[in-house]
């Protein structure tokens, strides 16, 4: 994943301090810190709120695509929706949820956690299937409405 070095960069653009980013998530600047070195996994969450400041999509951040714009994107993620469609995504695939959570070397209730909307999938398993299948990041959490990468 190249998303520490992505947030440096767009930070710097934006002649922001790592303290005034983790002012904007709400964390402490070693954090945030780790995030940018990536000595810690940022959690998607705060993967989004950056996002949304900084305008770009989350496939950019992921270091997919090199192309900031976001087009007709929503801001936050829904659960629900994020769940259904990686449900969707997985059957188009052919793909059982064993198969998947063997692939990402997890188990297979982490799967239906995510699918039935419990938890928002992990950020390295996202990146995982977004960088294996081709697949937007975007799309599988609920925040664009075009499956491929742009």
């Amino acid at each position: 994943m190249e998303y520490g070095i992505i947030l440096k960069k767009l930070r710097i653009e934006n002649n922001l301090t790592q303290k005034e980013v983790a002012d904007i998530l709400g964390i402490a600047r070693q954090t945030y810190n780790h995030y940018e070195i990536q000595e810690s996994i940022i959690p998607l969450k705060y993967l989004n709120t950056l996002a949304n400041y900084y305008h770009v999509s989350i496939n950019y951040l992921f270091g997919l695509t090199e192309n900031k714009n976001v087009n007709n994107y929503v801001l936050d993620i829904d659960l629900n929706l994020a769940g259904e469609r990686l449900k969707d995504w997985r059957k188009k695939q052919k793909l059982t949820q064993v198969k998947l959570a063997n692939a990402l070397n997890t188990f297979h209730t982490v799967i239906v956690d995510y699918e039935h909307g419990k938890n928002l999938i992990a950020t390295p398993f996202l990146y995982t299937i977004c960088k294996k299948y081709h697949v937007s990041a975007d799309y599988l959490l609920g925040k664009t409405k075009e499956s491929e990468i742009n």
